[in-house]
């Protein structure tokens, strides 16, 4: 399995609440809307909590600030991915999903990466 892993931060403009609100009502029906012609297999969204143990742990690991959440998309191969993304249906889907994440990610602040998962226990 191929994982995408999405860190998440949010606009300066929103709160968090609201940004993970857009996130879960909004973007995330359009994931599933295109989930077909991207070939995903799963996709889960984590959502940071604002609780003081998160700040807590970050400040006694001298850690950056938290994300406001971090998506997680799977595929089978490298090469659904690449099959997926070289259709028009595919590249219509992945532009429209980037237009809308420009309504509440900072694109700029946001790592994402591809990962082969290696499962330890569980």
């Amino acid at each position: 399995m191929i994982k995408l892993t999405f860190c998440l931060h949010r606009l300066p403009s929103l709160s968090r609440d609201d940004f993970q609100r857009y996130w879960h009502e909004k973007h995330a029906p359009l994931v599933a809307k295109h989930q077909a012609a991207l070939r995903i297999v799963r996709y889960v969204q984590m959502h940071s909590a604002t609780a003081n143990l998160n700040e807590a742990i970050r400040a006694g690991r001298g850690a950056p600030e938290m994300y406001d959440g971090v998506a997680a998309l799977w595929w089978h191969s490298m090469d659904d991915i690449q099959a997926a993304t070289g259709t028009p249906q595919g590249q219509a889907a992945g532009l429209e999903l980037l237009e809308d994440e420009r309504k509440f990610i900072d694109l700029a602040r946001s790592p994402l990466f591809f990962g082969e998962e290696k499962t330890i226990f569980g």
